[in-house]
C-alpha cells in the first residue's frame, strides 16, 4: 500500500495499491518535491468517473509508467469532491492551456504549486491521434532537466492568468444589472433549444437543471408560456430516455447522444437532487402529475439506495460494474421475460423498447417513446400503469443480484444540503411528510457530526469522522436547505441557523473590498489563487447560492446587511451578467429575486395539525417572487423570524392568511377567502 491508505476518500482508495508511490495533497509532497528537485504531476479526479478508472488500469497499474513516474516525478492523487478548491484551480489552467476540461485532470506542477503543463486522459501510449502517457511523461522530465528556465517561465506566465481568471471582475458595475438581462438569457435558450428533442444545443446533452428552473421561473411570473413549454418539452424528454433509469430510478450525469437515449451511467447525487427540486417546480406550475412522479420516483431512489444510516446522502454510483460501463443498467428480451413471464414480459419490452437487436451495443437500455397514458390508450390495457409500476419493482429485484457498480459512500455538506432541499420542497408540495422528516434527519445530522464547536461547517464526513473546511458552496446550500425546511415545516430553528450560517458568509468569505463571495474562507489553505465562482456548472454555483440564501433570509428576518452582501455580489457580477448569461442560470435567478421580490405570505394557524393540513394548499403553486411563512400559534416577539410578528395573533383560532408589502401587512385573510387566494394567485 502506499501513502493513500490512510485516506478517507472512497476514490483515493481506489489507489492505495497502485504501484505509483502516491502523496495526498500536502506539504509533505511539495517538500519532496524540492528535497529532490523533482517537479509533481497531479492527478485528480473522483470515484464515479469512468476515465479516471481506465487511466488507472492502463497507467498507474502499469508498473513500467510507475517506475518512470517514482524516479522522475513526486506523484500527487486529489478527489476533486473532497478538494473541489484545488480542481477549480488547475481546472482553470487545463482550460487556459489547453481550451478544454474534463477529467481525469493530469497537471504538472513546480515546486511553488503553479502549473507548467496539463491534459486529461491520455492512453499508456499512441493511440487515435492522443499521445501516449509514456511520451508525455519523458518529454516533461526532459524539459524540466534541461530546459528548467522555460518551464519556469511558462509557470509565472499561467499563474499570472489565473490570477486574473479567479476573480471573473475586479470592479463592479456602476448599477445593478437590469431585467432586461434575465429576458435576454431566457430568450437565447429558447434560440438553442433542440425542439423536437428537448435540452440546449447538440450532444452530449445535460440537464441543466438551473437553467430549467429559471425558465419555469420566469414562465410562471411573466405568463409567457413558451418559457414554461420549453421546459416541459426538456423534462419529458428526459423522463421518457435513457438518461432516466425506469427500473431503479434517478438520473445519470448526462447522455452522451441527442436522443437522450445512452447516459453516461454515473449517478450523481447532486443531479438528482436538483432535478428532483425542477420536477416538483414543472408540477407547482402546470399542475401535470407525472413531473410530480418523476420527483417521487428520484428521491424514492435516493432514499432507498443512498442515503447512509447516519441520515447523510452518499455522492455517487460508479457508471462500470465488472469492468463494464453501465453493465449492470442493460437487458436483454430474455432476461425480461423470464422475470416476468411471457405476456407481461413482451408487453413491457415493447413499452420499453427492448427488442433483439438492442438499442445499445446489442443490449437494451429501457425508455419510453410515447408515454404510459398514451400507450394505455393504444394497448387498451386497463391500469396498464400500476402494472408497469410492478413490473419494474421486479425487475429491479432481479437487477439487484448483478454485481452492482461501486458507490461513493462519502458524505459532502453541499451535496447533501441539495438533497434536503429537495426532499423537504417535494414533502411540502406533495404532502409527503415521509419526505420531511428524512429531511429534518439529514439536517439534524449535518448539525451533530458535520459542525464544529464554534458554529463552522466541515466539508466531509465518512466512517464517523467529519473533516476539512467547508467551502461556500457549503454554507450556501445549506442556508438554502434550512429554509426549505422552514417553509415545509415551520420552524422557526431552521431560520436561526441559516441565519447563522449567513454570517459566516459575510465573515469569512465576503470580498470586503468590492463584494462577492470567495470559493474557500479568509482562514482555508491558501493556495495559488483565491477563487470566485460565478458559473453554474453541474452545481449551483457560490455566489448565486449565497445571494438567494442572503435574499429570502432578508425578507425573513429583517436584517438588512444580509440583502446588502447579496446587492454587492450582484453588482459586482453585472459584467458577468452581461456577458456570459448563458453560463449563470442560478446567479439570474437570484438577480431576478432581487428585483422582483417585494412580497411575503404569512400563513398563521393555531397549532401544527392545522399547519399541515393546510400545508400543500399553501405551497401548491410556485411563488418565486414571493416569501412564504408560518406562524403557528403565537410569532415569537423578537428573535430570527422577527419580520413575522405582524401575525402575532391567529383570528379566532382559524388560519389567517397575512401578505405583506415591504413589512407591512395588508388586511387578514380569513377561512374561505385563503383558498380562493391560494387556488388563484401564482406570483
Amino acid at each position: 500500500m502506499n501513502r493513500l491508505s490512510a485516506s478517507l476518500s472512497p476514490y483515493l482508495l481506489q489507489h492505495q495499491n497502485n504501484p505509483v508511490d502516491w502523496y495526498p495533497w500536502g506539504e509533505e509532497a511539495f517538500e519532496q518535491a524540492r528535497q529532490s528537485d523533482l517537479p509533481v504531476f497531479l492527478s485528480v479526479g473522483y470515484a464515479a468517473c469512468h476515465w479516471c478508472h481506465v487511466m488507472e488500469h492502463e497507467s498507474f497499474e502499469n508498473a513500467a509508467i510507475a517506475e518512470f513516474l517514482n524516479k522522475y516525478f513526486v506523484s500527487i492523487k486529489v478527489d476533486r469532491e473532497e478538494r473541489p478548491d484545488i480542481d477549480q484551480i488547475y481546472m482553470n489552467s487545463l482550460q487556459l492551456m489547453t481550451g478544454r476540461g474534463g477529467w481525469p485532470m493530469s497537471v504538472f506542477l513546480n515546486h511553488e504549486k503553479q502549473p507548467f503543463y496539463a491534459g486529461t486522459y491520455w492512453p499508456p501510449s499512441p493511440q487515435r491521434g492522443m499521445p501516449g502517457f509514456s511520451q508525455i511523461l519523458d518529454a516533461l522530465a526532459d524539459a524540466w532537466q534541461n530546459r528548467r528556465s522555460e518551464v519556469e517561465a511558462h509557470a509565472a506566465q499561467i499563474t499570472s492568468s489565473l490570477g486574473q481568471l479567479a476573480l471573473g471582475v475586479s470592479e463592479p458595475a456602476a448599477s445593478l444589472p437590469e431585467d432586461a438581462v434575465i429576458r435576454d438569457a431566457t430568450n437565447h435558450l429558447l434560440d438553442v433549444l433542440d425542439r423536437e428533442r428537448g435540452g440546449f444545443g447538440s450532444a452530449p446533452k445535460f440537464p441543466h437543471a438551473t437553467d430549467l428552473e429559471l425558465l419555469l421561473r420566469r414562465g410562471q411570473t411573466s405568463g409567457e408560456d413558451e418559457l414554461i413549454n420549453a421546459a416541459e418539452l426538456t423534462l419529458d424528454a428526459m423522463a421518457g430516455g435513457g438518461i432516466r433509469d425506469h427500473i431503479g430510478g434517478g438520473f445519470a450525469r448526462y447522455s452522451v447522444d441527442a436522443n437522450w437515449l445512452v447516459p453516461h451511467f454515473e449517478k450523481m447525487l447532486y443531479d438528482n437532487a436538483l432535478l428532483a427540486a425542477v420536477y416538483v417546480r414543472a408540477f407547482q406550475v402546470t399542475g401535470h402529475e407525472r413531473h410530480a412522479d418523476v420527483a417521487k420516483e428520484i428521491l424514492d431512489y435516493l432514499a432507498r439506495e443512498m442515503c447512509d444510516p447516519c441520515g447523510g446522502f452518499h455522492c455517487s454510483e460508479d457508471a462500470d460494474s465488472e469492468g463494464v460501463e453501465g453493465k449492470y443498467y442493460v437487458w436483454t428480451v430474455a432476461e425480461v421475460i423470464a422475470a416476468l413471464g411471457s405476456e407481461r414480459g413482451e408487453r413491457f419490452c415493447q413499452i420499453y423498447d427492448i427488442t433483439e437487436s438492442g438499442n445499445f451495443e446489442g443490449k437494451n437500455i429501457p425508455r419510453l417513446q410515447k408515454t404510459i397514458a398514451d400507450w394505455a390508450s393504444e394497448l387498451a390495457v386497463p391500469g396498464l400503469a400500476a402494472e408497469l409500476a410492478v413490473d419494474r419493482e421486479r425487475l429491479r429485484e432481479q437487477r439487484g443480484k448483478r454485481v452492482r457498480p461501486g458507490r461513493d459512500d462519502k458524505i459532502l455538506a453541499g451535496w447533501n444540503a441539495l438533497a434536503i432541499r429537495a426532499f423537504a420542497i417535494a414533502g411540502g408540495v406533495l404532502d409527503r411528510p415521509d419526505y420531511i422528516e428524512i429531511a429534518e434527519r439529514s439536517a439534524t445530522f449535518m448539525l451533530d457530526k458535520m459542525t464544529s464547536e464554534t458554529g463552522r461547517l466541515y466539508h466531509a464526513y465518512r466512517q464517523g469522522q467529519a473533516h476539512l473546511d467547508a467551502y461556500v458552496d457549503d454554507y450556501a446550500y445549506t442556508a438554502e436547505a434550512f429554509l426549505a425546511l422552514f417553509e415545509a415545516t415551520g420552524r422557526a430553528r431552521w431560520v436561526g441557523r441559516a441565519s447563522q450560517l449567513a454570517e459566516t458568509i459575510i465573515t469569512h468569505f465576503e470580498d470586503p473590498e468590492v463584494g462577492g463571495f470567495f470559493y474557500t474562507s479568509d482562514d482555508a489553505e491558501a493556495l495559488i489563487t483565491r477563487t470566485k465562482d460565478w458559473h453554474d456548472g453541474s452545481l449551483v454555483s457560490g455566489n448565486a447560492s449565497a445571494t438567494m440564501a442572503l435574499l429570502k433570509l432578508s425578507r425573513l428576518t429583517g436584517v438588512d446587511a444580509y440583502r446588502d452582501a447579496a446587492v454587492r455580489a450582484l453588482q459586482l457580477a453585472g459584467p458577468i451578467l452581461q456577458s456570459q448569461a448563458a453560463a449563470c442560470g442560478a446567479l439570474l435567478s437570484s438577480l431576478d429575486r432581487l428585483l422582483h421580490d417585494h412580497e411575503q405570505w404569512v400563513l398563521a394557524v393555531p397549532d401544527r395539525e392545522t399547519m399541515a393540513a393546510w400545508r400543500t394548499r399553501f405551497l401548491s403553486r410556485y411563488r418565486p417572487h414571493a416569501t412564504l411563512s408560518w406562524v403557528i400559534g403565537q410569532a415569537p416577539k423578537s428573535g430570527p423570524v422577527a419580520s413575522l410578528n405582524h401575525a402575532r395573533e391567529v383570528i379566532d383560532g382559524k388560519p389567517t392568511l397575512y401578505r405583506c408589502q415591504n413589512f407591512s401587512c395588508d388586511q387578514p385573510l380569513v377561512g374561505d377567502e385563503i383558498g380562493l387566494l391560494l387556488q388563484q394567485t401564482t406570483s
